[in-house]
């Protein structure tokens, strides 16, 4: 019977390692793949003016990306700004404050949050919220950066407050008990002692969370107008890196200029996102470590 069990432990071990390098050979593998079509862009399309450049019209071969950052950076700044204190009021309540009924109820709602398929979150934008931001705000249309980023922050939520409640739960009960013993209240030992501590766990779901946002391609593509232009505030249309790949790889001359610009883009959104998930894992290795798991 120990021999069984040491042969199927084993065998797991060796299945996760090639699980485990295959994955990485395919992550190599596309970011080789995605470099080679981009090199082919910059041979003839000066860096500088593709990373500087303040117009993108591929119709008059102006490939500049600024338009396009600053199109994801009011997306991302407005879900961010909602997601973050969202995500970390609820995973408080969920923790400290919420019974068991409660706890259940509210994971239960995140939990399909995350399921959501993005092209309901650009149906409910299109149709419900951007009429509202129309009207509120008096625009000649809803479809703008704001109304995509209040979409996006309901994908972003569920990954903070995952990634949140785990940081939190795993915290030794001494930290309660100790802090609760010198006086503190149960809202000045959360403050002022709880996320501290869970600090590392709880920044690493706000990058996962970055990540998904940055990434998102449907909801914006449907929501934020589509305009690849230097918006000024979130109230104007807006073009994000991803919408533009989904919006022209389509229609796009393969081999051509505008066809290698579009790999480009994708260039940039791999490197975000690399940058983006190994801040978030450092973190979770961090909040691991100071938990002594």
């Amino acid at each position: 019977m120990h021999s069984i069990r040491k042969i199927k432990d084993s065998f797991m071990s060796k299945l996760h390692s090639v699980v485990g390098i295959f994955n990485i050979l395919i992550v190599i593998l596309i970011f080789i793949f995605i470099l080679f079509n981009s090199l082919s862009f910059f041979k003839d399309y000066p860096l500088s003016k593709f990373f500087f450049g303040t117009e993108w019209i591929s119709l008059s071969g102006k490939y500049g990306l600024l338009p396009l950052l600053v199109g994801s950076f009011w997306v991302t700044v407005v879900a961010l700004a909602i997601s973050i204190p969202v995500g970390i009021i609820t995973t408080i309540y969920i923790a400290e404050f919420a019974n068991k009924k409660t706890k259940k109820i509210l994971k239960i709602i995140i939990e399909t949050m995350s399921a959501l398929p993005s092209v309901v979150l650009g149906y409910l934008g299109l149709y419900v919220l951007s009429g509202f931001i129309k009207d509120t705000f008096q625009l000649t249309s809803g479809l703008n950066a704001l109304t995509g980023g209040i979409m996006l922050s309901f994908m972003a939520i569920p990954t903070i407050v995952s990634l949140s409640d785990d940081a939190l739960n795993a915290l030794d009960k001494s930290y309660r008990e100790a802090s609760l013993a010198l006086g503190a209240n149960k809202l000045e030992t959360v403050f002022k002692v709880l996320l501290p501590a869970a600090f590392p766990g709880i920044f690493a779901g706000i990058m996962l969370g970055f990540g998904r946002i940055i990434g998102e391609t449907m909801a914006v593509l449907m929501i934020t107008g589509n305009a690849p232009i230097m918006a000024t505030s979130p109230l104007s249309p807006v073009r994000t890196l991803t919408a533009t790949i989904a919006a022209e790889m389509g229609e796009v001359v393969q081999g051509s200029q505008h066809y290698y610009a579009l790999f480009a883009i994708g260039l940039v959104l791999f490197a975000i996102s690399f940058l983006t998930n190994s801040i978030a894992d450092k973190y979770i290795r961090k909040s691991r470590k100071l938990m002594g798991k």
